[in-house]
């Protein structure tokens, strides 16, 4: 019986004689969809090819199961220079559509793991991985790249590098981007049957933050229901997450103090499923598994691997003409529907004016006459069109609330219950920090109404 050492040879793999050809033929042939300033490459020049090998540089965000897809096909489709930033290890669920990794490879890094297999099997191509969360790296580390493609699956990472990379486009007193600093972000995602690919040009369209009204709320249980009358194997994890591990405190961090919930971290989740099923047995409740208690705690959607594979085609497909003009790059968003039947659409999704990140106008939000800083703040949490984490608030002169460093949330908690009007006056703007935003502050406007309007 063969076994996985059997059917995958390590050995390093020669360059096929023509792997090169197809793409020789799009660089080498003006076509119709050709995009303005395409010139061919020629028997002589082969600037495009030469391009495309030795210059451009992609970063990948995610090695999962898009992750995977994508560096595969950038690959095959002859980008060499190549760097990947996952933060997560291998698990032995991710076997059955991520298909870079092996059995021997569980527990180890998937950027590594995945990089050193692109690199084994295809000749030239250099992918440099980073084993550690994009919040690691500084702006000249983004900077450097000609592309970003987003291979992840939370909507907190898009915020985060969208805000970023919006970030390192400067603009004039009239209010013009700096057109030679843009670097485009390719933007894939799935969730089952259903999966979307979009282009962001930061600046001159509509940014990842400009979409986000769109997304639903995640699903939240009544906590009484929790508590008390759990039903749902959800009930029960939600119970361990939400009210045992504040109570029992199981991790400590470096510093002694209580450890927030890391759902990358195993021994996190394996004592979340341990309470959760206690909970469930306790009430007679079927089906808290592991593979559950992370699909809850990380809202997790099931995925399918034909999806992956069709949404980085059109990822990769995107970046190939991002960096040869063989054709105009997409107009900027591409959902597709696989749920029955296929189906896609292309759609432009218009930018807002109002973004936080991108937007050329200020975002206004309207308050009740005597709503205290604590109510703006959860104002910012809970509109579909903030959805911030843990908002800094200041104004010229004075810090409203800072939830960083510690020694600052102390000295600033008591203005939380104070009204904001003594801090505010109507039409002025407050200035906004946020995890989410890569540390780019926005700028909000308030405008006080009365209770009866």
């Amino acid at each position: 019986m063969s076994t996985d050492s059997d059917m995958m040879d390590t050995s390093p793999i020669d360059d096929p004689v023509g792997r090169w050809s197809d793409i020789e033929h799009l660089l080498s042939r003006r076509g119709p969809l050709a995009a303005e300033g395409f010139e061919p490459d020629t028997v002589t020049s082969s600037s495009l090819k030469t391009k495309l090998f030795d210059e451009f540089k992609v970063l990948v965000i995610g090695a999962g199961g898009l992750g995977c897809e994508l560096l595969k096909d950038l690959a095959l489709m002859g980008f060499r220079n190549i760097d990947v930033v996952d933060m997560d290890t291998i698990d032995v669920s991710n076997l059955n559509r991520q298909f870079l990794f092996r059995e021997q490879d569980v527990g180890k890094p998937k950027a590594d793991v995945a990089a050193a297999f692109i690199n084994q099997r295809v000749v030239g191509c250099r992918v440099n991985p980073y084993f550690g969360k994009i919040q690691d790296k500084s702006s000249d580390y983004y900077a450097q790249f000609d592309v970003i493609v987003c291979g992840l699956d939370s909507i907190e990472a898009r915020r985060w590098i969208n805000a970023m990379i919006v970030s390192l486009v400067d603009v004039d007193d009239d209010g013009n981007p700096d057109a030679t600093a843009v670097i485009p972000i390719v933007d894939g995602g799935t969730e089952g049957f259903k999966g979307h690919a979009r282009v962001i040009l930061p600046r001159f369209s509509s940014c990842f933050e400009c979409m986000l009204p769109a997304f639903p709320p995640q699903e939240k249980y009544p906590i009484c229901t929790i508590a008390l009358t759990p039903r749902l194997p959800e009930h029960c994890i939600e119970w361990a997450s939400q009210l045992h591990w504040p109570k029992h405190s199981p991790f400590k961090d470096a510093k002694g103090a209580v450890a927030s919930i890391d759902t990358d971290n195993p021994e996190h989740m394996k004592w979340l499923y341990e309470a959760a099923l206690e909970r469930a047995n306790e009430y007679d409740i079927q089906g808290v598994t592991y593979k559950k208690t992370q699909g809850v705690v990380k809202n997790i959607i099931p995925a399918v691997a034909s999806t992956n594979a069709v949404i980085a085609a059109a990822c990769t497909t995107e970046v190939f003409k991002i960096a040869t003009n063989t054709a105009d790059s997409l107009d900027n968003y591409l959902m597709l529907n696989g749920v029955t039947g296929t189906y896609s659409h292309t759609f432009n999704y218009e930018q807002r004016e109002d973004c936080p990140v991108c937007g050329v106008k200020t975002s206004v939000v309207e308050m009740s006459a005597d709503a205290t800083v604590k109510d703006f703040f959860n104002k910012l949490c809970t509109d579909t069109a903030f959805r911030f984490k843990n908002p800094g608030l200041s104004v010229p002169g004075k810090v409203l609330y800072m939830p960083k460093p510690q020694s600052l949330e102390r000295q600033t908690r008591k203005n939380l219950a104070e009204r904001l009007d003594s801090f505010v006056q109507d039409g002025n703007e407050v200035d906004c920090t946020d995890e989410t935003l890569a540390g780019v502050a926005a700028s909000i406007r308030v405008r006080f109404i009365n209770n009866d309007q």
